[in-house]
């Protein structure tokens, strides 16, 4: 008697890179933990990003800034228990990388061999250089981060479109091209004019990815807290909601509270 096992195909860096080339679009999410994960892996999602968001919608900073690699580490393991097929890629956070190419490599050994990822995430281009080829020298691969760049959030004061100038508008797409030439296999575009995102995506060769940069790029990108409606304060332009998961789940709240206080909740059918 023979077993058949149902294999599922694991989502690639090569098959995102095929996906541009017959001008398929893909799909990223972020998730932080096995519940969430698991619900968007079986939806069908191409990419899971493990994003320093965490450290806002989790952990409730102001900022990425204070969540450290340790934590980037957890939050990617279990990521990974869950996603059966899509790719799993884990920002690698602020300050593990950027003071120099061998921090940059040991960093991002560790979300790989303890976290089991299949990709690292870094912010930053022309200046990360060394770092990006030392990671990639190891055979890990990177994902870039250009535009509005969250772990820089210091230095531009602000949380506005990115790029609109063409001094700016410039140096990122040199940077994009510095990027590719590096050798990684994707690059995200956040909060940048959608014609320039456009170009950056005609002009390379490699997937690129939106979150607020337009419809003509390879993939898009946004927070699922936010996507979902978990975070109901949060309305940026770029941001369509799905679902109102706040008001559902302070409705659910409210109802328990209620049959808790009133005896209803448990009733015989649900007491042994």
């Amino acid at each position: 008697m023979s077993t058949q096992i149902s294999e599922i195909k694991r989502v690639t860096t090569h098959q995102l890179q095929e996906m541009k080339n017959r001008g398929e679009k893909f799909s990223m999410l972020t998730a932080y933990d096995f519940s969430m994960a698991k619900i968007l892996d079986a939806a069908g999602i191409d990419v899971l990003l493990v994003g320093d968001s965490a450290s806002n919608v989790i952990a409730g900073h102001e900022t990425t800034l204070p969540i450290t690699l340790d934590q980037m580490i957890y939050h990617g393991a279990a990521v990974v228990r869950a996603a059966k097929r899509a790719l799993v890629v884990v920002d690698i956070p602020f300050g593990s990388y950027q003071g120099n190419s061998s921090e940059a490599l040991r960093s991002a050994i560790r979300i790989m061999k303890e976290s089991g990822a299949h990709a690292v995430k870094v912010e930053g281009g022309a200046e990360i250089k060394e770092s990006v080829i030392r990671i990639l020298s190891a055979g890990v691969p990177v994902m870039g981060h250009l535009g509005l760049m969250p772990q820089s959030i210091y230095k531009y004061g602000t949380y506005t479109v990115r790029a609109r100038e063409e001094e700016e508008a410039n140096k990122l797409i040199s940077d994009a091209k510095v990027l590719q030439e590096c050798g990684c296999f994707a690059i995200v575009l956040e909060k940048i004019p959608a014609e320039l995102a456009q170009k950056v995506a005609l002009e390379l060769s490699i997937p690129i990815i939106g979150i607020g940069a337009g419809g003509h790029v390879d993939g898009q990108v946004l927070v699922t807290h936010d996507m979902v409606g978990i975070t109901n304060e949060f309305q940026p332009r770029f941001l369509r909601k799905y679902a109102d998961l706040y008001s559902i789940m302070t409705e659910a709240a409210k109802s328990y509270i209620n049959d808790v206080k009133t005896g209803d909740f448990p009733n015989e059918k649900e007491s042994y």
